[in-house]
């Protein structure tokens, strides 16, 4: 959803890309949760970390936990960014109940980088 998020927000500013500890899909809920806003992320999907090692990288962003804990060190980073959100994919409920746990993240994550993709970012973690 974060990538989703900052490509169609600040797209014009940053060329975004994700990577996850294990390669994967997107998440159905995310999916549809980001549809109901107009963000089509159908077709993304999380691409191996092994691939940016090389790259020479503005901001490294994490924004769980989990990655932020395991993140390896990339040696062409300029600046890191953490930010821990929840992992919705982890709740567990009614199908009624991850929708509005993704919703609710999904609109965390939309006001985060609202306000921290501005006028370019500082180092910052919380």
């Amino acid at each position: 959803m974060a990538e989703g998020l900052l490509r169609t927000l600040k797209g014009d500013r940053y060329e975004t890309y994700s990577g996850g500890l294990e390669p994967s899909s997107v998440n159905l809920y995310a999916i549809k949760v980001m549809a109901e806003i107009g963000i089509d992320i159908s077709d993304q999907h999380s691409k191996g970390i092994v691939g940016f090692y090389e790259m020479t990288i503005d901001h490294v962003v994490t924004v769980c936990d989990n990655a932020h804990q395991k993140c390896p060190f990339f040696a062409g980073g300029k600046n890191y960014i953490h930010k821990g959100f929840e992992d919705p994919a982890e709740f567990e409920g009614s199908e009624d109940e991850k929708l509005e746990v993704f919703r609710r993240v999904r609109d965390e994550i939309k006001d985060w980088i609202e306000r921290t993709f501005v006028n370019g970012v500082k180092s910052t973690k919380e």
